[in-house]
């Protein structure tokens, strides 16, 4: 039960965006210039859809958590939950500065990756581990292409991203050296479809 508070305790402050980052964020030293109209709202646009992602983090590794076989595993989704908190808060405040808003879907993503994470779970610790690594392989894909597409003005955003990128490649990285073995292709072939769905329409909504 206590297990089961705690998670619905981690999804109210993600979805109310109350997380606070435990890590100042990369884009803090910086100065924050006047973009253009254009440019602000496609950095808007490209951050709403870093910070679904980060919401869905929160999500997976909170299920993933709670169906953990053992200790360690658990503490290693735990520990890598704690560092997308920090990533959820930075892009939260990047769109605020930026004068956007984050998804009006995100409770819908939020109950999507929590099943597809609970699913994961409950197969083998190595499946588990590996579904972490393939997930964490085509974020950072994800962010590089957002580091191609983002305005050359808006370090701030750039900032984060580039950070976020760099911590995803870790975690994918650690959950290799774990344990983590490949997923079946078609099942790699289906996360990158979702992924899709989720990034296209968070681009608008």
């Amino acid at each position: 039960m206590d297990a089961w508070l705690v998670a619905a305790d981690n999804a109210l402050r993600t979805l109310a965006g109350a997380g606070p980052a435990a890590v100042p964020s990369p884009a803090a030293p910086l100065a924050i210039p006047d973009l253009p109209d254009a440019d602000r709202r496609l950095s808007g646009a490209l951050m709403r859809v870093n910070h679904v992602g980060e919401v869905c983090a929160q999500a997976l590794y909170n299920a993933q958590a709670l169906t953990a076989r053992d200790a360690v595993a658990r503490a290693r989704f735990e520990a890598a939950g704690r560092e997308e908190t920090d990533h959820l808060a930075w892009t939260r405040d990047r769109l605020v500065q930026l004068g956007d808003r984050p998804s009006l879907l995100n409770p819908l993503w939020y109950l999507g990756s929590f099943g597809i994470g609970w699913v994961a779970g409950r197969t083998s610790s190595r499946l588990s581990l590996g579904f972490v690594v393939e997930t964490e392989r085509q974020v950072e894909a994800h962010l590089a292409g957002h580091l191609e597409r983002l305005p050359e003005g808006d370090h701030a955003s750039r900032a984060i991203v580039l950070r976020m990128k760099e911590d995803e490649a870790r975690h994918a990285d650690q959950a290799e050296q774990a344990g983590g073995v490949p997923l079946p292709k078609v099942a790699q072939w289906l996360m990158r479809a979702a992924s899709k769905v989720m990034t296209t329409t968070a681009h608008r909504i």
